[in-house]
């Protein structure tokens, strides 16, 4: 076996360790968790559950994003031993296993690179996603599916935490929309790229001539705001519509008007949710997002910048960020970045990392 030396791509690699260390500063995460553990210690912490939640959420990512850190300092000093004991035993396994565990690390600096450019005012916080069915008929709304499924199996293979806060299902198949909170650091800054339209072709399986369909969703996402942030909002301004909680064909789930639904009058902006079991709790949650959505867009036209956060999304020909092609060929593409992949079904199952960094980039660039 010839000597194996990756000496230059393990500089490389500490180098752009050492930066992402700078960026993501090691010292406040160490405060911080110190912080958060003395809080989340405290006796009657959780006779505030709703504070104790969020202190011990809080930490949980903390301690994580501390963990990621290390793990990688560790493993390549690990690396580093690998290289020597496969030189010295002029063993070809070993140094297959060398090679692997560079591109392992690789991928994973590439995307903490990634998050150090999440500096916007709100990237590091929860996010909204909401998902609209657009023109296309039943497609569009098996299409609006199979986003929501592929949002939610992308935080489930990052361990991110997600509750659907509402699904409002289409007669036929599929839905009209649905509302999913993500609570993760930098939430918000990871996933904000995703909004805008996005294109499904392929052969419907709700038509009987086999025809090939081409079908929309519109994906709006905004920051979940803590509660410190606030805007007022009078009672005259808005109107709550209670209803009771569905499900899949219209059926109903509940038996008591547990659902709501308030519009914004001034704004027509409108928030339903049902996945709590009491109107109140339904009643908090929407409000929340409401208030999320009206800071959203003050700052927006504070800044002038109306299509910076959650933009104006039609959901049809035209206006695609992102096409997922299924006949007659197979490919997904973000016409934005130009990345793209031939395998649509890995991307509709939650691989969707390369897209993101990819938007991330593009995104700063402009």
């Amino acid at each position: 076996m010839n000597e194996l030396d990756i000496s230059e791509d393990l500089a490389a690699l500490r180098s752009t360790f050492a930066d992402i260390r700078s960026v993501v500063g090691v010292e406040r995460l160490e405060a911080d968790i110190a912080s958060l553990s003395e809080q989340a210690g405290v006796p009657d912490l959780w006779d505030d559950p709703e504070k104790a939640q969020k202190v011990t959420s809080a930490l949980s990512h903390r301690q994580a994003e501390l963990a990621k850190i290390t793990g990688i300092q560790q493993r390549l000093d690990d690396l580093e031993i690998m290289v020597e004991l496969a030189n010295e035993e002029s063993d070809e396994a070993a140094a297959e296993e060398v090679r692997t565990e560079l591109a392992s690390i690789q991928k994973l600096l590439g995307e903490l690179e990634v998050q150090t450019l999440l500096n916007g005012e709100w990237d590091a916080l929860p996010a909204v996603i909401t998902i609209r069915a657009g023109a296309g008929g039943v497609d569009a709304a098996d299409f609006a599916e199979m986003l929501q499924r592929m949002y939610l199996r992308w935080a489930e293979q990052h361990g991110y935490a997600t509750r659907v806060l509402d699904t409002s299902y289409a007669e036929e198949a599929g839905i009209k929309s649905t509302t999913i909170e993500v609570d993760a650091p930098y939430a918000f800054g990871t996933l904000s790229v995703e909004a805008g339209t996005h294109r499904l072709v392929r052969m419907s399986p709700f038509n009987s001539a086999g025809k090939r369909q081409t079908s929309f969703a519109a994906v709006e996402v905004i920051p979940l705001m803590a509660e410190t942030e606030h805007i007022d909002i009078p009672e005259g301004d808005i109107r709550v519509d209670v209803f009771r909680s569905s499900g899949p064909g219209g059926q109903s789930v509940n038996t008591t008007d547990s659902a709501v639904r308030i519009t914004h009058l001034p704004t027509g902006t409108v928030v339903s949710m049902q996945n709590e079991k009491s109107q109140i709790q339904n009643r908090a949650a929407a409000m929340r997002v409401l208030q999320s959505r009206l800071l959203v867009l003050q700052r927006e036209q504070e800044a002038a910048t109306k299509k910076e956060l959650a933009g104006v999304i039609t959901a049809s020909w035209g206006d695609q960020m992102r096409s997922y092609v299924l006949a007659p060929y197979q490919m997904v593409k973000d016409l934005r970045t130009e990345y793209e992949v031939n395998n649509p079904s890995a991307v509709f199952d939650g691989d969707l990392d390369g897209f993101i960094s990819a938007g991330i980039r593009w995104r700063k660039r402009k």
